[in-house]
Parts: C-alpha cells; sequence; structure tokens
C-alpha cells in the first residue's frame, strides 16, 4: 500500500486556554474566592464553581463559564463582551453582498494571465503522464483542489468567507505576512527547525503554486463558511474532495513566539520550533488571513471526537521557507464539515470541552 507523505504534525497554537476541569473541585488557579464573582452562577450549568472561568456579559451582568458557552471562549476577551441573547439584539451577522465587483475587490482577484493558463494546462499534462509502478509505490503525491465548475457557487463560497472575515474584523491575505515591530521574512529558516523540517517536494510544490494561482484568478476551493450556535464560524466541503488533497495554506503575520507568550489570541500557529527558542516563530492570523481560521479542532478526548477528523496541518520546508498547509487526510463528501486535530504535535491545548 502506498505511503503517504509524512511531517511533524504541529498545533493550531493558543494560549491561555482553561485547564481542564477536575470533577468537583476548582484548579489552584481559580480558587472561587473573588469577591466580583459571589453569588454569580453561570445561566448555562447553573453553578458558581470555577469562578476564574465566569465570564460577565457587559449589557446584562449575567455570567457564562468559558467553557459553557457555544462557541466556546479559550480566554476572556479583550474589551466589552456581550452574551448571546445582548449580542443578538445589537450584532446581527450581516452578509457580505453576492455582488461579484464586490467580491472581486475585497480578494483582489485577478484577471486570467496567458501564464496562469499555461500553468494549469502544464500541470494536467503532467497528470495525466504514466508514471513507473515502483515510484507510484514510494509516496503518493499531493492533489490541487477542484473548484465548482458553477461560477454563480464559486460567488457564493467566497461571499461566506468574505462575511465571516468582516465579522471578525480581519483582513483577506492568502499569504505570510511580515510586519514592522514583528519577526522579519529573514527569520523564517527551515534550517533552524529543532531535529529538522520536511522538504516539500518539486511535484508538490508545483501544486501548491498551481493553487495559489487559481485563487488569484476566482478558482475557488470548494468551501463554505457557515456560522454554528455551537461551534461559531466553521468551514463545510462544498463538493466531494479527495484524500490528500490541499485544502489551504494557514497564514497570518508571522511573530517571534517570545513576543506572543501572554497574547490571548486563541488562533496562533506554530510555524517554527527552532533549537534556539528565542528564534521560535508563530503564525497570528487576527488581523489578516484566509479561511484557515474558521477551520475548527477536535475533541480528541473521545472517539467521536477522533473520528470527525478529516484533515491533517503538516509543516513543510518549501524553498527554504517554512509554510503550514491543511491537508485532506481522507476522503470528505459534500456537506461535510473540516476538522484537524489542534494538538497533533504538542499536546498543550485542552480540547475536553469542544463539541
Amino acid at each position: 500500500m502506498a505511503s503517504r507523505p509524512t511531517a511533524r504534525m504541529v498545533l493550531r497554537r493558543r494560549t491561555q486556554a482553561p485547564k481542564p476541569v477536575e470533577n468537583g473541585s476548582e484548579s489552584e488557579n481559580g480558587s472561587g474566592s473573588d469577591s466580583e464573582y459571589d453569588g454569580v452562577s453561570c445561566e448555562e450549568c447553573g453553578s458558581g464553581d470555577f469562578a476564574s472561568k465566569l465570564l460577565l456579559c457587559d449589557k446584562c451582568d449575567k455570567g457564562y463559564h468559558l467553557f459553557c458557552l457555544r462557541p466556546i471562549l479559550v480566554s476572556v476577551p479583550k474589551g466589552s463582551w456581550f452574551c448571546h441573547s445582548c449580542s443578538n439584539r445589537h450584532n446581527k451577522l450581516k452578509s457580505f453582498p453576492l455582488v461579484q465587483t464586490k467580491i472581486v475587490d475585497f480578494f483582489r482577484i485577478q484577471r486570467s494571465s496567458d501564464s496562469r493558463s499555461k500553468l494549469v494546462e502544464d500541470y494536467r499534462k503532467k497528470r495525466r503522464r504514466p508514471s513507473s509502478i515502483v515510484i507510484s509505490k514510494k509516496r503518493r503525491r499531493l492533489l490541487p483542489f477542484n473548484p465548482s465548475e458553477d461560477p454563480a457557487r464559486r460567488l457564493e463560497q467566497m461571499a461566506s468567507l468574505a462575511t465571516a472575515l468582516t465579522a471578525t474584523r480581519t483582513e483577506f491575505s492568502n499569504e505570510l505576512t511580515y510586519r514592522p515591530g514583528m519577526a522579519p521574512r529573514s527569520a523564517n529558516r527551515a534550517a533552524l527547525e529543532l531535529g529538522g523540517m520536511q522538504v516539500l517536494s518539486k511535484e508538490d510544490n508545483e501544486t501548491l503554486n498551481l493553487c495559489q494561482s487559481m485563487m488569484e484568478t476566482g478558482e475557488w476551493p470548494p468551501l463554505m463558511v457557515v456560522f454554528d450556535p455551537q461551534e461559531g464560524f466553521t468551514v463545510e466541503a462544498d463538493r466531494f474532495i479527495k484524500d490528500l488533497t490541499i485544502i489551504t495554506e494557514y497564514v497570518g503575520d508571522v511573530d517571534y513566539l517570545k513576543n506572543r507568550e501572554n497574547d490571548d489570541g486563541d488562533s496562533m500557529m506554530t510555524l517554527l520550533s527552532a533549537t534556539d527558542t528565542s528564534k521560535s516563530l508563530v503564525i497570528c492570523p487576527d488581523k489578516r488571513s484566509n479561511i484557515a481560521r474558521f477551520i475548527n479542532g477536535i475533541n480528541n478526548h473521545t472517539p467521536v471526537g477522533r473520528k470527525k477528523q478529516n484533515l491533517k496541518c503538516v509543516r513543510f520546508d518549501v524553498n527554504g521557507q517554512c509554510r503550514v498547509l491543511l491537508i485532506a487526510n481522507r476522503d470528505i463528501r459534500k456537506g461535510e464539515r473540516l476538522y484537524y486535530d489542534y494538538n497533533g504535535y504538542e499536546n498543550e491545548y485542552p480540547t475536553e470541552h469542544f463539541v
């Protein structure tokens, strides 16, 4: 049986996550003695225990455990926070206009050029070439996503992502970004990875470039972002997706891990785990990102949760730089939600409260 590409699995790094709750006891960091929470109980479970995990609505002053909320909050948010009832009255989710010109401008879609058309045709010719049995048994190649044929459906898919990005005040970006005051591009060196990093093959690199070129011209991956009251924004397959298909790259601002140790962002991803920890890097998608930000994690404490996983998160050395790809690890049917294991590598994030 053909083997799959292997690489270190990485955690969608999160900080200040709630610790696993012990039955009938409060953790040492949450004694429940804070007078601010005296007499406050959670509106969901009715308990006043675990005071350090209680969050008060800034509108109605009702309390909620971070882990009782749906979707779960991993830490107390910065600024004002409103419960579901109050936020529904004041912050209705506004869908992005299903207007082609607005969508084209939002995602900065370009006209298809002769060079991009040639790239697609060259790739298809290579895929049609017969390969030897010996080579095919060594490694299975990554596949490009297969866009929906209907242009109107692709617009709906893009509008769903634009809705989620707008609601979370996130600018669309489909590449790693390097901002002043953060880690420079020169810091992203795969050679610094502790234990080494798997090099993306020439063939798979061509596939990744093809995916990026298709997106630049509006050939969108067949994914729909939906809002679920239990999970928040989440991503569904909008057509059948084959095993080993490149779903997306995990992107955002690149920064040193040492600068983000006390950051309360809930979506940081390890980019480089360096031998010298002062050179370790993370991806921060809170300001700039793509659809990867809205793909959720499994509850890897239960068999049902683990069964939901249909993606794997893999770091690759791409031309000397670290890149993070989300790849299908089995066939995915239309309508199935996408999930991967946040704890695939570092095993730091408590997922026992995940739905």
